[in-house]
């Protein structure tokens, strides 16, 4: 047996309600809570890319200094180039996470309150 002909504005409305129902089931909910997490896992990616550049910038440098004899300047550069690096790498992903947030609008504002002020 044959499903009865709809027509074209009838087939294009149950479509687009069955596309809205998946999006509704496949999208996460995400809490203030879960938000926050999200926010302080990329603040230690953040504090990572820094520190991790200036480690492997000094670990290059006195691998340089080891092997050339060019105590302390492989160092040095070693160190500035890792902080060079990893400045570039924070900016790049401060970047993203702002381009990220754009999708949520402007932040909502908070009233001043001046009774939270110690007595």
């Amino acid at each position: 047996m044959s499903l009865p002909p709809e027509s074209r504005e009838e087939a294009i409305a149950r479509l687009t309600r069955s596309a809205s129902d998946l999006e509704a089931r496949t999208t996460p909910k995400v809490s203030a809570e879960m938000a926050g997490h999200a926010a302080a896992s990329q603040a230690w990616k953040i504090v990572a890319d820094l520190l991790g550049g200036v480690f492997v910038g000094l670990a290059i440098g006195f691998g340089v200094d080891h092997f050339a004899g060019t105590t302390p300047w492989g160092l040095i550069g070693g160190v500035l180039l890792g902080f060079a690096v990893s400045v570039w790498m924070a900016w790049r992903t401060a970047q993203r996470l702002m381009a990220e947030a754009k999708q949520y609008g402007e932040p909502k504002s908070v009233p001043f309150d001046d009774d939270d002020q110690g007595a």
